[in-house]
């Protein structure tokens, strides 16, 4: 039975030093490594081993009686969770570690949400249980408190108690319980099935540093997983990663997530482009071994296919589509690079660094000839800004990061594009619903195919997804939009594939022109931990920070405070922290979604954006008068539209 499990943590709390004693004890490394060592099996770029910390997913193998597991070792920064985000897409099972000594983190809380995204089913591993002062009773207590009440202590909780938690979450087992037909195998069948459907997460503890409690977790871990057998079905993987080898081969790794997959097999994509596998690789750390197939379940590298994304799912005998996979741990701050000397060589290199982290965005404007990318922190720059170098031998600087803000709309407007310039034709005709914040753009189509045939609204979709659409008051991206196709025209002689492009882009632009428009800037979720002597301080901090904070927590001479406060103030507050504590303070941020932005005009101010000189989001429409063509202001489209005449 293949399986695959990824192992995921705050950083420091010991992930990679747990990955390492699994790898050794069943023979898949010689030697345990350590990570503050630069000697990790697994951190083996030489980045990753001068730091001391892991900035990309690894994998490697190992055995336990008929099951072979497929273990991804993932970052623990917060800089580096979009690509801890990407590996869990594709896990069968997670294993969240949690520092003993210092118990639930904020990036935990994140770690959590995600899984859950995911619908990922997860075992805890309570790390460090060897340090003075360890108390398995509080750290489970806070796990229920901040992650989930449904969790069980294997070996710490009594035959009945166990029996118990089982019958209060399955009616059929609930059921034997009552009559006393229990055995011990429905007690485990039943609480695999529970684990399986993420009503019930197991926790231990040990040590994996000195290997406490380790051979205790996996043998469980072992006995209480399953997977189904899909090797019958057809072909079908899921691409979450991304590499270059030094020669700058793409190498695409992916999960079977049914069927099987060979040398040569060809994938289809767009244009009637084709693609066949070269090599079919089984990475164990930076090693590799060739195979002529790849089977369900199993994770494994390809060479020759060059279209895929990461978040894309390649199927044999369909037109796949590329770039569609959505993720939901993004960036709210952008970077410009600043000091280029060659524009196009720079956009080229970040292209290919950005195909292995899609989450940098690179943009490049037109109109002001900058490229920009988005950027999760400053470790994330420092470690972009040493790839250039060593990799490509190209060296960039950063400007100061910006805040990302966002736009949306109060209420609901509707919006007509038009767009018919000779030989042309498109009108489309949308209606702009305000959306609950985090759902982002939505599309429903409520125009009748009789009147607007279904491929040309599948187009109309198509472009309200394909690009980030320019809000009216600051040209920040929109969001929380549902984007409603109302009406639609075509002509059977005159409608070109782009038609409907340029009529959905002005629908939708002329839509936020007659709205309520509303500037929502990006908030972080923080915990900061500080000696009780510091509160006072950092309480009146966050208020001038526009923050706010919950009831603060005192652990002896610890204070642990917990709010929200808006990016824009908070994102360098790390190193005012780290100066006035002299080191004994940390923060942990999360992005956690977007709230309407308390100084908006401040910022529609300073932006400055003038939306009639943004050339490429017009809100204009083009008509066709005695065979030529005529530019119509938003304002006046509806005494044009053709959709409005009766």
């Amino acid at each position: 039975m293949n399986k695959v499990i990824g192992i995921m943590a705050h950083v420091d709390a010991g992930k990679t030093t747990f990955s390492e004693q699994l790898l050794y004890k069943y023979n898949s490394i010689r030697s345990i490594g350590r990570v503050d060592y630069g000697t990790s099996y697994l951190d083996r770029d030489e980045t990753e081993m001068k730091r001391g910390i892991t900035i990309f997913a690894a994998q490697a193998e190992f055995t336990i009686g008929n099951n072979r597991y497929f273990l991804v070792d993932t970052p623990g920064h917060i800089d580096f969770s979009a690509e801890m985000e990407r590996a869990v897409s594709i896990l069968d099972y997670g294993i969240v570690i949690i520092d003993g000594s210092s118990g639930v983190q904020a990036h935990s809380l994140t770690i959590f949400k995600i899984m859950e995204n995911y619908n990922i089913p997860l075992f805890f591993f309570i790390n460090k249980s060897d340090m003075p002062n360890f108390n398995i009773k509080n750290v489970v207590s806070e796990i229920k408190k901040r992650l989930t009440e449904d969790i069980i202590e294997i070996g710490n909780t009594n035959d009945e108690d166990e029996k118990e938690f089982i019958a209060e979450r399955d009616e059929e087992f609930l059921n034997k319980y009552l009559y006393g037909n229990v055995t011990n195998m429905d007690c485990e069948n039943t609480l695999k099935k529970l684990i399986k459907k993420r009503q019930c997460f197991p926790v231990m503890a040990g040590s994996a540093l000195n290997d406490i409690g380790i051979n205790e977790f996996i043998e469980t871990f072992d006995r209480l997983t399953f997977t189904e057998d899909k090797s019958n079905n057809a072909f079908c993987g899921k691409v979450y990663k991304i590499r270059h080898d030094e020669k700058g081969n793409k190498i695409t790794f992916m999960k079977a997530l049914g069927g099987n997959v060979k040398v040569k097999d060809e994938f289809r994509f767009k244009n009637d482009l084709r693609e066949k596998i070269n090599e079919i690789r089984y990475y164990n750390g930076e090693k590799y071994q060739n195979a002529n197939t790849a089977n369900n379940g199993e994770l494994f590298a390809v060479t020759g296919i060059k279209s895929a994304v990461c978040g894309d799912i390649l199927q044999f005998g369909i037109e796949n589509e590329t770039g569609i996979g959505k993720y939901y741990i993004n960036s709210a701050v952008q970077v410009k690079i600043e000091t280029i000397e060659d524009t196009s060589k720079c956009m080229k290199i970040l292209k290919i660094i950005e195909s292995e982290e899609p989450s940098l965005n690179v943009e490049y404007r037109k109109d002001t000839d900058e490229i920009l990318i988005n950027a999760m922190g400053k470790i994330q720059l420092e470690i972009l800004d040493e790839m250039l170098e060593r990799r490509f031998n190209f060296k960039v600087n950063f400007g100061k990061p910006a805040v990302q803000y966002r736009e949306t709309i109060r209420g609901s407007v509707m919006g007509i594009g038009h767009y018919e310039p000779l030989c042309h034709y498109a009108e489309v005709q949308l209606i702009l619903e305000e959306n609950e914040r985090g759902k982002g753009i939505e599309f429903e189509s409520r125009c009748h195919i009789d009147r607007l045939a279904l491929n040309y609204q599948n187009l109309v979709k198509t472009h309200v997804f394909e690009k980030k659409h320019r809000g009216v008051l600051t040209g920040f991206p929109i969001t929380d939009i549902k984007v409603i196709l109302n009406d639609g025209i075509s002509h059977l002689k005159h409608t070109e594939g782009g038609d409907f492009r340029e009529a959905t882009y002005r629908a939708i632009r002329q839509g936020l022109e007659r709205a309520e428009n509303i500037l929502l800037e990006p908030f972080y979720k923080y915990e900061i931990i500080v000696e009780n002597n510091y509160t006072g301080r950092i309480l009146s901090d966050i208020q001038k920070m526009r923050g706010n904070f919950e009831t603060p927590e005192q652990k002896g001479n610890i204070t642990i405070i917990r709010g929200k406060c808006p990016v824009e103030t908070m994102f360098d507050y790390n190193s005012t922290l780290l100066a006035f504590t002299k080191g004994t303070g940390s923060i942990s941020i999360v992005l956690d979604g977007y709230e309407e932005c308390e100084i908006s005009d401040k910022i529609i101010k300073e932006t400055a954006y003038d939306k009639g000189s943004d050339k490429e989001n017009t809100s204009c429409s083009v008509f066709c008068k005695k065979g030529a063509g005529f530019i119509v202001n938003w304002d006046e489209v509806d005494n044009y539209a053709h959709t409005l005449k009766k």
